[in-house]
């Protein structure tokens, strides 16, 4: 049953460490998990959390460090001393150890690594730091399990076990050869029913998956959905095996990647959390907020073209927010499936096809719509049946014009390398606001003649 953090709990941890009764809080907390730990330290003050930490064992605060909220642990890496960070990253795979590294500034950088007891381990954290962010090597760890191509089972088991201490879990086995280079991957079930005098290289797998260690992460964490992969491993430019991405650290690329498309869906230019400055939230929404605003200024000037309707026709600026929240609209539910497919890599066949099969939905939709927009405007508002008309084709025409923005624009960006995500929202709502006031006032200039 899942943890859930309770008043009197919080309430409890907070008068064991009032009292300093530092034996009481470890007997509560040494049985619940790590992520449940940083969980409760989140709703302590800062120096509530800072006491909780360096009351539990090394063993346990480094993972409960991989769980806290950046601020959090940065407050927290703040108060130890190079020699104490090192001791937590010691308990640490290779990719989580690199990931709070990199969270330092560059003088503390260099007073851990050289702290750090295992040399092999510091190495391994160094090489992972050099690896640019948001590649396929910024993500892998350096513990994995191999064996050589020309070993047989009986000295394959017996390195497995030497290498399996140093890896928390094994996903797979894979197989290279005298330069390390990958060559396939190792089926435990061969492993244990041939001989042991088989060489491995009767009995290995040669097809892998594999990226390298330039891969964008994005495009790893597509690869492992498609494939349906817990790990996969990275080679470097000479097909050397580097390393291994797990499902864990995939996850976390997948949550990231949503949250950040997410936020520029709802017009927020860079990543940002509730808790984070006002300051940092305006900068993060105000360019947004700067073009809608633009773009309110150049509908008003459109629609102030046309001041002879609202002499002659004064009902038809009654219907202006209808039609561009209906362009709006429709704009945003197209792009959105595009930046969905996009992101899912599902989208197929030419552009073309893709815009007829847009246009034929949006007509079908529209024509719908256009009905009961006749039928309502003319028996609920009272209008004539040549406004209701003349609204109808309008709107038919706006949204068709809408939908064929919303699938264009995101594949557009998506061809020259920049995220779709930033179509949706406020961009297409903004165009569609303003193409939608163009159309609708033409279309009514022509069939009312004004």
């Amino acid at each position: 049953m899942e943890f859930k953090i309770s008043k009197e709990l919080i309430h409890d941890l907070q008068n064991l460490i009032q009292e300093n009764k530092e034996q009481e809080v470890l007997h509560l907390l040494e049985d619940m998990h790590f992520a449940d730990v940083a969980e409760i330290m989140e709703e302590l003050s800062d120096e509530e959390a800072i006491y909780v930490f360096n009351t539990l064992n090394s063993e346990k605060t480094a993972e409960i460090l991989l769980e806290l909220e950046d601020e959090t642990r940065i407050k927290i890496l703040k108060q130890l001393s190079p020699a104490e960070i090192a001791d937590e990253l010691d308990e640490l795979d290779t990719d989580d150890a690199a990931d709070i590294i990199a969270e330092l500034p560059q003088h503390k950088k260099e007073e851990v690594i050289s702290e750090l007891e295992d040399v092999e381990h510091a190495k391994d954290i160094v090489d992972l730091l050099r690896y640019e962010e948001g590649t396929a090597g910024s993500l892998m760890a350096k513990e994995l399990v191999k064996v050589n191509e020309n070993w047989n089972v009986l000295t394959c088991v017996k390195e497995m076990r030497a290498q399996a201490e140093n890896v928390t879990r094994v996903h797979s086995i894979y197989v290279v050869d005298n330069e390390n280079r990958l060559k396939g991957r190792l089926s435990l079930k061969d492993l244990l029913t041939t001989s042991t005098k088989t060489p491995i290289s009767e009995v290995y797998i040669p097809k892998v998956d594999y990226v390298k260690a330039n891969t964008k992460d994005v495009e790893v964490a597509r690869i492992m959905q498609k494939y349906d992969l817990e790990a996969i491993p990275v080679v470097d430019e000479l097909g050397r095996l580097v390393g291994r991405i797990t499902i864990d650290d995939i996850v976390d690329v997948i949550k990231e990647e949503a949250d950040k498309d997410y936020q520029l869906a709802a017009g927020i230019s860079q990543d940002v959390e509730a808790d984070d400055s006002i300051l940092e939230l305006t900068k993060a929404r105000l360019p947004w907020l700067v073009l809608a605003l633009l773009g309110g200024f150049v509908a008003v000037k459109i629609a102030s073209g046309f001041q002879d309707a609202m002499n002659l026709y004064p009902v038809l600026f009654f219907f202006t927010p209808l039609i561009a929240a209906m362009a709006g609209n429709v704009g945003v539910q197209s792009s959105a499936i595009i930046v969905q497919g996009l992101a899912n890599n599902t989208i197929s066949g030419s552009l073309w096809n893709r815009l007829v099969k847009e246009i034929s939905l949006t007509l079908l939709n529209g024509l719908l719509l256009a009905i009961i927009l006749i039928i309502g405007s003319h028996f609920i508002i009272g209008v004539s049946w040549e406004i209701g008309i003349t609204v109808a084709v309008s709107l038919v025409t706006v949204i068709v014009i809408a939908a064929l923005i919303g699938t264009f624009v995101p594949i557009a960006l998506n061809k020259y390398g920049i995220d779709p995500a930033l179509a949706t929202g406020p961009f297409i709502t903004t165009s569609n606001d303003i193409f939608g006031i163009l159309i609708y006032f033409t279309i009514a200039k022509l069939i009312l003649g004004f």
